[in-house]
């Protein structure tokens, strides 16, 4: 067992790197403990308050804090490409794994988060290489258009675009079209349900399974959660509005109106299996728990994960000890889905 001083000093030194910095860590509480409460506390005093800036300061802003990727060798190689998209050409990476499979893979369309306004490829690159090391699938990662200068539901139909563009060169890349995925996380979480409900009233493409992390799915901002955990757990209900705010046309109309907000859909009936993870600190929480039980009343298979003592974007954060257990819960809920997918 590793002596208790050097767990604490370890962990330090993990937040350090990640960029939590100035941060004491008390010495009387259990290590999972000590460094979830000390990432949230760097969170609350050190993520920029987005909610006063533009959203290219936003951007800016955050990608300053950005920290460099350390397992690049994880996956077999990257690629990066554009491809088709309303709007324009959208960059996309694609992440191809090591694996002596015989056949093809699965192919997961990655939605990253970021409020819709900030974040892009970069920021998830270490998450998706080991998405696609531990799940031995081919992760393509969207780098969809962000707002405020690209209102909804232009994120949305981007989604649904790489989705359609994955369906298409699946075998081009080794993958398996029958086992199609899409996932993301807060914002992405929204737009890979959006893309579910575009394709099944389109018609295609067949998705075999979803996944929303902690899913950013109402913009009335006004759960318990939000009421209870708006401040003092990182990500905040003034940001949240200003996120909505950015996204969100003048006089707010989207038609149809689940391309934002994915709850207001009729029936959830006839979309894919889904694996959605929550977080009890997050303000997202009883949103993201309220999808997880309408997909179930509607008939969909439903793994739905909750993390009573975790916060928003924690699964994401590499080095934090309690992103990486519930990363390979993840991991494995993910393989069993892509098994159901095989004849």
């Amino acid at each position: 067992m590793v002596p208790r001083h050097q767990a604490l000093a370890r962990c330090q030194k993990s937040l350090r790197r990640a960029g939590f910095r100035g941060v004491a860590v008390p010495r009387r509480a259990i290590v999972f403990d000590e460094e979830v409460a000390a990432v949230i506390r760097s969170l609350d005093e050190g993520f920029p308050r987005v909610e006063e800036m533009t959203g290219a300061e936003a951007r800016a802003a955050v990608a300053a804090r950005r920290q460099p990727v350390d397992n690049l060798d994880v996956v077999a190689r990257t690629e990066d490409r554009r491809i088709p998209g309303p709007g324009g050409e959208i960059p996309v990476r694609l992440y191809f794994p090591h694996h002596d499979a015989g056949g093809p893979l699965p192919v997961v369309v990655f939605c990253h988060g970021g409020g819709f306004v900030f974040c892009d490829i970069e920021s998830h690159d270490g998450f998706c290489r080991e998405f696609s090391a531990r799940t031995t699938s081919v992760v393509i990662s969207v780098d969809y258009r962000l707002a405020p200068e690209h209102k909804a539901p232009a994120a949305a139909h981007d989604a649904y675009a790489a989705l359609i563009w994955a369906a298409e060169h699946a075998r081009e890349l080794g993958g398996d079209p029958d086992r199609l995925l899409i996932a993301g996380d807060s914002a992405g979480g929204n737009l890979a349900i959006s893309a579910c409900l575009m394709a099944r009233d389109a018609g295609r493409p067949e998705v075999a399974a979803q996944v929303l992390i902690y899913p950013a799915l109402d913009p009335a901002c006004d759960t318990a959660s939000y009421r209870e955990r708006g401040t003092g757990y990182g990500n905040t209900k003034a940001a949240m509005q200003w996120y909505w705010r950015q996204y969100l046309p003048e006089d707010g109309a989207v038609e149809p109106r689940y391309l934002v907000e994915p709850l207001a859909a009729a029936t959830f009936r006839g979309l894919p299996p889904a694996i959605v993870v929550t977080a009890g600190l997050d303000p997202l929480s009883d949103e993201g728990r309220a999808c997880a039980r309408a997909l179930a009343r509607d008939g969909v298979a439903v793994t739905h994960r909750h993390y009573p003592g975790l916060f928003h974007g924690f699964l994401t954060i590499m080095p934090l000890q309690a992103g990486r257990s519930a990363r390979d819960l993840l991991w494995h809920d993910l393989c069993a889905a892509m098994k159901r997918g095989t004849p």
